[in-house]
């Protein structure tokens, strides 16, 4: 008897660590099923989804680089939270072979502060890092749950567009990514009650790509860092906002958070979230 499957695609994929993520919930739950990784480029995009759509067996996908704004076109209909993002990271196989896009990166990205988003700040400042597909699902998740949002890019037109497209308010602002890179002698006001958030949001700092350049001298007092590269972990970014004492929030915590939301549209349970001190050990391993 077949089980249901899904899978992540993405060029490359080699790197990621999904498989590892819902194989775990699988076997802790003791589902049938299984989870796979699938090379597909650019090209057989198109191809990939009509095969799969008449796969009974198969539950979906995530959606990695380079993928999540090429895809949107290729389904049936998107979530309305994916529709307005514009990038879809997960898509789901309807019973009738329909396929539904999800973005579940904007309420993973926000999973891990949402102990700080729980509190009241009188102002929430947050400096975002690229401007690809995942980052408009954190600068469109930020916007809407307060934060005047910093986007930086190599082509601050890029960025302007985007926070246009995701925001409605405008005191929004986009720079060039190079700003952060040189330092700066700017005295930050007095940051009590307020909540600033500096995110990497593009690859540079992943295996293979180079060194995310900002110098710490941009980071407001108390900022939290975070870095949503996977590979590797740990990256110079983190490493760096560590030395300079700020608190950090690694790619893990994200994957994880977006996980979740999928795990239940594909297999049709929530995931054991209890044995995630665990699943870190396992995908430091």
């Amino acid at each position: 008897m077949n089980q249901p499957y899904a899978e992540v695609i993405g060029d490359p994929i080699e790197q990621s660590k999904s498989p590892v993520i819902h194989g775990f919930w699988l076997e802790k739950l003791g589902l049938p099923g299984r989870y796979d990784r699938h090379r597909v480029s650019v090209e057989g995009l198109a191809a990939y989804l009509t095969e799969r759509r008449t796969d009974p067996d198969w539950r979906g996908c995530n959606v990695t680089m380079p993928h999540k704004l090429a895809i949107v076109p290729l389904l049936d209909r998107l979530d309305p939270l994916a529709e307005k993002i514009g990038a879809v990271n997960t898509v789901v196989r309807e019973a009738d072979g329909t396929l539904t896009g999800y973005n579940t990166d904007a309420p993973g990205f926000l999973e891990p502060l949402q102990p700080l988003l729980d509190q009241t700040h009188l102002f929430r400042m947050a400096r975002v890092l690229g401007t690809g597909g995942a980052s408009r699902a954190i600068v469109a998740a930020l916007a809407e749950r307060g934060f005047v949002v910093v986007l930086a890019g190599r082509d601050p037109a890029k960025a302007r567009t985007m926070l246009d497209e995701l925001t409605t308010q405008q005191d929004h602002h986009a720079i060039d990514l190079a700003h952060f890179a040189e330092p700066t002698d700017f005295a930050f006001d007095d940051r009590e009650q307020c909540l600033d958030v500096i995110v990497n949001a593009s690859p540079l700092g992943m295996t293979g790509q180079p060194p995310l350049p900002f110098d710490f001298t941009h980071a407001p007092p108390r900022s939290v860092v975070y870095d949503i590269v996977t590979s590797p972990l740990d990256t110079p970014f983190l490493q760096e906002a560590r030395r300079a004492g700020f608190e950090t929030l690694d790619g893990l915590s994200m994957l994880i958070g977006q996980a979740d939301v999928a795990f239940e549209r594909f297999f049709g349970v929530k995931p054991p979230r209890t044995f995630d001190a665990e699943l870190r050990e396992r995908l430091f391993a």
